[in-house]
C-alpha cells in the first residue's frame, strides 16, 4: 500500500514539474519563433521604406502606399503589419501576444531602423531582445 502511495506521489510530482517548468519553456520557444517570423515578415516593407526615403532624401511620405498582407501561419497564427506614412512599421501576433515597432531614421543620407518589441523575453536580439 505504501509503495502504491509513493508511486502516485512521484507521478504527481512529475506532473507538477511538467506544468511548472516544461510547458512555459515550450510556450517561450513558440513565442520566440513567432517573434522572429514577425520581424522577418516586416523586412519587405522596411526595404521599400528605406528605398523611398533615400530617393526622397527624408522620411515624410516614405511609407505611403507600402502594404504588407497578413500572413496566416499554421504554427503561430495570424501575423499582421501596418506601415505609417512616415515609414514606421508596426507588427503584431495576437496568438502569442507579440508586438513590434520598427522606427526608421535618416542620418547622413542613410536610413536605419530601430526595432523594439514586446515582450522583450520573446524578441530576437535584432529587436531589443536578450
Amino acid at each position: 500500500m505504501r509503495i502504491g502511495l509513493l508511486i502516485v506521489a512521484g507521478l504527481a510530482l512529475i506532473g507538477v514539474i511538467v506544468v511548472a517548468v516544461v510547458l512555459p519553456q515550450m510556450a517561450g520557444t513558440e513565442a520566440k519563433e513567432a517573434a522572429q517570423s514577425l520581424v522577418s515578415g516586416a523586412e519587405p516593407a522596411r526595404e521599400q521604406v528605406s528605398a523611398a526615403a533615400q530617393k526622397a532624401g527624408g522620411l515624410p511620405g516614405a511609407g505611403k502606399g507600402v502594404k504588407l498582407a497578413p500572413k496566416n501561419d499554421p504554427k503561430h497564427g495570424e501575423l499582421k503589419w501596418l506601415v505609417a506614412e512616415d515609414g514606421a512599421i508596426r507588427g503584431w501576433n495576437e496568438r502569442n501576444a507579440l508586438e513590434i515597432a520598427l522606427t526608421p531614421s535618416v542620418q547622413s543620407g542613410k536610413v536605419s531602423c530601430n526595432c523594439k518589441g514586446y515582450p522583450v523575453s520573446a524578441m530576437p536580439a535584432s529587436c531589443g531582445g536578450r
